[in-house]
């Protein structure tokens, strides 16, 4: 018990830290990416696509979906086959309470993401929910294929060019809220819209 209240008081005091007044965006409904930073849209990335699987609150490993919720940058690869990645910090302790609660995750994991968490490290990648999840280029890949289909393992993608518009406004630390919402516009603070 007294790690999980640990752990949401983290949460709690985390979500207000950031790397950057920049914010990101991913509106898997329109398949758009739209960065706020200062208080306007800075930057709108019309066309990305995501997991193979669509998107999940609950995203297990190999189910192909994007996870929904709200993350952090927490590494920036630059050496990435998909030209940059930006590794978010799923999964969180809600997708792991959830997928514990559901008899889907072992206890022994779930301690290991509430202890990450509490410890502000990066939750392990290697669970019952998969890992590795981040918005990266499509590299040497088919800019056809990323133009008409969602091929990603549950990441979310937009081309070499857009990622380096998109690296212009994150760092470690920037938040990504990842939403399947049809009005987006309670997400979006009024001074921003």
């Amino acid at each position: 018990m007294t790690r999980l209240l640990t752990a949401l008081l983290f949460l709690l005091t985390s979500a207000t830290a950031s790397a950057s007044d920049a914010w990101i965006l991913v509106d898997t409904q329109r398949q758009e990416i739209r960065v706020f930073e200062d208080g306007y849209e800075a930057l709108h990335l019309p066309r990305i696509a995501i997991g193979r699987g669509g998107v999940s609150e609950l995203r297990q490993r190999g189910d192909r979906t994007t996870p929904l919720g709200e993350f952090r940058v927490a590494w920036i690869n630059e050496d990435s086959d998909f030209h940059l990645f930006f590794g978010l910090d799923f999964p969180h302790f809600s997708h792991a309470r959830m997928a514990y609660n559901q008899g889907l995750m072992e206890q022994e994991e779930f301690f290991s993401i509430i202890d990450a968490v509490r410890d502000r490290r990066l939750p392990p990648q290697r669970t019952a929910l998969g890992g590795h999840i981040g918005i990266h280029g499509i590299g040497n890949g088919d800019r056809d294929l990323h133009n008409r289909a969602n091929w990603t393992q549950g990441c979310v993608a937009v081309t070499n060019e857009e990622m380096d518009k998109l690296a212009e406004f994150v760092d470690v630390g920037t938040r990504v809220v990842i939403t399947a919402e049809k009005d987006i516009t309670a997400l979006i603070p009024s001074y921003e819209r």
